[in-house]
C-alpha cells in the first residue's frame, strides 16, 4: 500500500482532492492517503509540505484548470523532484488542464479514470 501525498489547487479544485481520497477508502485500492494539506500559510510551509512529500512514497499532482497559476502545486512538484519522490500528474477534467510550471516537458499528464489510477499507482507508467 503506497502512501500519496496531494498536491493541488487549493483555490480551485478542493473537490478533486475530496473525489481522490474517496477513491482511496475503495477497499481494492493500492495507496491511502492521509491528509497533508497544509490549510494556511505560514513562513515555514515549504519545509513542512518538504517533510511531508518525504514521507510519502509518491505525489499525486491534480491537474486543473488554474493548475499553472498555482504556485504552491508548483513548489510542491519542485520538492518532489529534490528529494527524488516519485510522482504523477492527473488530469482532474477532461478539458483545459495547465500543467504546473515547474512540470518537465517529458512528463505525461495521465487520464483519470480508476483502473488508470490504480495501475499508476503500482508503477505501470
Amino acid at each position: 500500500m503506497k502512501r500519496a501525498f496531494i498536491s493541488f489547487d487549493y483555490d480551485h479544485d478542493a473537490r478533486l482532492k475530496d473525489l481522490l481520497v474517496g477513491q482511496a477508502k475503495y477497499p481494492d485500492s493500492p495507496f491511502e492517503i492521509a491528509d497533508w494539506s497544509i490549510k494556511t500559510a505560514s513562513p515555514t510551509w515549504r519545509a513542512e509540505a518538504r517533510r511531508r512529500i518525504r514521507s510519502a512514497g509518491l505525489v499525486i499532482v491534480l491537474c486543473g484548470r488554474h493548475t499553472d497559476t498555482a504556485t504552491g502545486v508548483a513548489a510542491e512538484l519542485r520538492i518532489a523532484k529534490e528529494e527524488n519522490v516519485p510522482y504523477l500528474l492527473l488530469a482532474g477534467y477532461k478539458d483545459l488542464v495547465r500543467l504546473p510550471t515547474s512540470a518537465e516537458s517529458s512528463d505525461t499528464l495521465y487520464e483519470w479514470t480508476w483502473n488508470n489510477l490504480k495501475s499508476l499507482i503500482q508503477g505501470k507508467r
